[in-house]
């Protein structure tokens, strides 16, 4: 059974850092493509990140410079280092899971299949 488990949300005040982890179970990340995604209340689920299999990335703009995607293939486990976050960045944060060609990656929600639960990330003072 696919599975993808979100960790490491919480509340941060602006300016700070949080890591969140995808897990995954029940199939190999080696040769899949992970995107991060987000959902404020009231909007929209939108692409963060992408990491494909082999290790290239895409970002959205609005993070560009402060996040970090990255992927530990030994733990089936894809990270997403947060930086420098803005009240703005408060939402359910998602992965998900394509199988893709090693250079394929995408922040089109309709691209990935298999989703996690989310984690909620909250920056406020």
């Amino acid at each position: 059974q696919v599975q993808l488990v979100e960790s490491g949300g919480g509340l941060v005040q602006p300016g700070g850092s949080l890591r969140l982890s995808c897990a995954a179970s029940g199939f190999t990340l080696d040769y899949y493509a992970i995107g991060w995604f987000r959902q404020a209340p009231g909007k929209e689920r939108e692409g963060v990140s992408c990491i494909s299999s082999s290790d290239g990335t895409v970002y959205a703009d609005f993070v560009k410079g402060r996040f970090t995607v990255s992927r530990d293939n030994a733990k089936n486990t894809v990270y997403l280092q947060m930086n420098s976050l803005k009240p703005e960045d408060t939402a359910v944060y998602y992965c998900a899971a394509a199988p893709a060609p090693r250079l394929w990656c995408s922040l089109s929600r309709g691209a990935f299949g298999s989703w996690g639960q989310g984690t909620q990330v909250t920056v406020s003072s």
